[in-house]
């Protein structure tokens, strides 16, 4: 992982995912500058998706519930290599996801390029890095009650959600 002064380092890019230069991880949620990131969608064999509470540290929607493991691709990184890191430190998960296309997203706190992966995979999950502050795997009844309507990330529900049909609103009940 590429850092400067003991922080780590991201590449900042164009609209089109041209690097314009790597900065440290601060600057970028200071300015908002457009990054790389990776999101990995994880279903269990029987259909159920994997979901986690953020942890009251994070610096960007700390304590909300996400639908992909992932984050911030580090200066210098490949993307694949991004998402088996990210699904290992967030879930404790050691698998190869599958990448399924690329997303963007951008709001007042996050403007990022997103490389989307899935994986199936049956756990155990444990959080190894301490950003995940809890995990469920749930069906679609339970996605839609968890954390008793808890807020998901905007930028997880606009990038993944439409990768899970079943989970999205007004798809069906089965959960697959």
């Amino acid at each position: 992982m590429s850092e400067i002064r003991g922080e780590e380092l991201v590449e900042w890019i164009d609209d089109d995912d041209r690097l314009l230069g790597r900065v440290p991880r601060s600057r970028m949620r200071a300015e908002n500058l457009l990054h790389r990131s990776v999101a990995i969608i994880v279903t269990t064999t029987d259909g159920r998706l994997v979901v986690q509470r953020r942890a009251d540290t994070k610096d960007v929607y700390p304590g909300w519930w996400d639908i992909g493991a992932g984050g911030v691709i580090s200066a210098g990184e490949a993307a694949d290599d991004a998402a088996e890191r990210e699904l290992h430190e967030e879930l404790g998960v050691t698998a190869q996801p599958e990448f399924v296309g690329t997303e963007r997203y951008e709001d007042d706190r996050i403007r990022e390029i997103c490389r989307v992966y899935r994986v199936v995979h049956d756990g155990p999950f444990t959080p190894v890095d301490g950003e995940a502050a809890e995990i469920r795997a749930v069906d679609r009844a339970g996605f839609e009650s968890v954390g008793g309507g808890a807020a998901f990330i905007p930028s997880s529900i606009a990038m993944l959600l439409h990768h899970l049909p079943g989970f999205a609103p007004g798809t069906g009940d089965d959960g697959r």
